[in-house]
C-alpha cells in the first residue's frame, strides 16, 4: 500500500425508490434494507442527442457470467433514461458530505449492485449521502464512450447541488466515485466542469458541475493504449483539479499505469492525492471480501475523506 506517490516507484514499476420527475414522486424501499431511497429522473424529456431506439432495460447477466466472492453481479444494459438514486445515512450519523457513485462495465453496462447499490450503502455507514448514477449505456455509435455519460454526470451534480437543502447535503462537500469506466467517467466529470456538455435545462444548469473531490477506484482508460506511461489524450489534470483519491492493484489486467502515471501527474501539478497500490486483487470488486489485500481500499478511502475535512472537521 502506497499513502503518498513516490517518484522513484513510478520509474520502478514504469434497490427501491422515491421519483422525482422534477417534481413528482412516489416512494419504495430497499429490498436489502427497507430503507426509502429516491430517485430522480435527470431529464426532464428525452436525454440529449438520443435518437437511436435501444432494446428495454434490464439485467444483461446470463449463465456462467462472472460472479464476484461467490455472489453474482448485476449487470444493467440499455440505460436510455438515466437517473440518480439517493441513499440518506440514518440522521444520527449523516455528516452533510455526498458523494456520486459511478458503476464500471466498460461503458457497455453498469455494475450495478457491485460497484453500485453496495458502495452506496458503506457511505452510509461513514454518515456520507450516495448518489447512485444510472448512466446511459451502452457506447453510443460514432461518439466518445463518454459522451453520454458525462452529460449525464453533469447534470447529476447539478441537480444534486441545486436539491442539497431537501437533501440535507453540503453543496461544498460534493464528491464522486467511480470504478473502471466509472472511474474514467469521474475523471472527465472531474477535468471538465469549465464547458457544460448539452443544452441548459433549467436553472440547475446555471450552475458549474465540478465535483470537490473524486475517488477512482481501479480507473481504466487513464493511459494511452500505446505508451502506459502517458496520459491518454483526453485525461488533462491542471492545478485547479480537485483532491483525489487513488486505489488499484498490481496484478490489475488494465495495468496499474492506470493510477500510478495521472498521481505522477496530480504530484507534478500539487494537486493533493492519496494513492493505494495494492500487490494482488486483480479487477473488478467492488467492496466484496475477496480475500485480497486490496479489499482494505475502503478503510483507506474513510481516513482520506476525514482527514480532508470532507466527513466534517478536518482532523
Amino acid at each position: 500500500m502506497l499513502s503518498h506517490f513516490i517518484p522513484t516507484l513510478v520509474a520502478a514499476l514504469s434497490l427501491g425508490c422515491l421519483t422525482i420527475n422534477l417534481g413528482v414522486a412516489d416512494e419504495t424501499k430497499t429490498a436489502q434494507t427497507g430503507k426509502s431511497v429516491q430517485t430522480i429522473r435527470l431529464w426532464k424529456d428525452k436525454a440529449p442527442g438520443e435518437a437511436k431506439d435501444y432494446p428495454a432495460e434490464g439485467n444483461t447477466t446470463k449463465a456462467g457470467d462472472r460472479g464476484v466472492a461467490g455472489r453474482d453481479v448485476l449487470r444493467i444494459g440499455n440505460v436510455t433514461e438515466p437517473d440518480l438514486k439517493i441513499y440518506m445515512p440514518e440522521s444520527e450519523k449523516a455528516n452533510g458530505a455526498c458523494v456520486l457513485v459511478c458503476p464500471g462495465g466498460g461503458y457497455n453496462i453498469l455494475a450495478f449492485d457491485l460497484e453500485g447499490t453496495e458502495v452506496c450503502e458503506w457511505l452510509n455507514s461513514i454518515g456520507v449521502t450516495a448518489a447512485l448514477l444510472k448512466y446511459r449505456v451502452p457506447r453510443r455509435e460514432g461518439k466518445p464512450a463518454y459522451e453520454a455519460p458525462l452529460q449525464d454526470a453533469q447534470r447529476a451534480l447539478n441537480v444534486l447541488r441545486s436539491e442539497s437543502e431537501s437533501l440535507k447535503i453540503d453543496p461544498k462537500r460534493i464528491g464522486c466515485l467511480g470504478f473502471s469506466a466509472g472511474g474514467n467517467l469521474c475523471t472527465m466529470l472531474t477535468t471538465r466542469y469549465s464547458q457544460l456538455t448539452y443544452p441548459k435545462s433549467d436553472n440547475a444548469d446555471e450552475l458549474i458541475p465540478r465535483p470537490d473531490f473524486t475517488l477512482l477506484i481501479y480507473p481504466a482508460y487513464m493511459v494511452d493504449k500505446e505508451n502506459k506511461q502517458q496520459l491518454a489524450s483526453d485525461v488533462v489534470f491542471t492545478k485547479d483539479t480537485p483532491p483525489m483519491f487513488l486505489t488499484m492493484a498490481q496484478d490489475d489486467g488494465l495495468g496499474c499505469e492506470n493510477v500510478l502515471i495521472p498521481a505522477m501527474k496530480l504530484n507534478e501539478l500539487k494537486v493533493p492525492f492519496s494513492l493505494h497500490l495494492y500487490p494482488t486483487g486483480g479487477h473488478g470488486y467492488g467492496l466484496r471480501d475477496t480475500k485480497n489485500p486490496s479489499q482494505s481500499w475502503p478503510d483507506r478511502a474513510a481516513e482520506w475523506l476525514k482527514h480532508q475535512g470532507f466527513l466534517g472537521s478536518k482532523e
